[in-house]
């Protein structure tokens, strides 16, 4: 299990690579207080990041207040 997750990895990051390096040209963003050039692989792989470490924390916090619920209706049937 562990070298297919392993090799999992390893593809998306070469492909991650190939995505970045064939879209090298900057692309602007103005956020309210900053401006920022990126190049088009770079943006696209920090949104993903972002996209994924946000999913993570929803989901995360998402099963602990199910857990403290659970563990609530169980004190309070005893």
């Amino acid at each position: 299990m562990r070298l297919i997750v392993i090799l999992l990895l390893g593809f998306f990051v070469a492909a991650g690579i190939v995505v970045g390096a064939l879209n090298a040209d900057l692309v602007g963003y103005d956020f309210a207080f900053a401006r920022v050039q990126l190049p088009k692989g770079a943006a696209l792989l920090a949104a993903l990041v972002l996209g994924w470490l946000l999913g993570g924390l929803t989901a995360w916090l998402g099963m602990g207040v199910r857990r403290r619920r659970q563990r609530v209706r169980k004190e309070a049937g005893k």
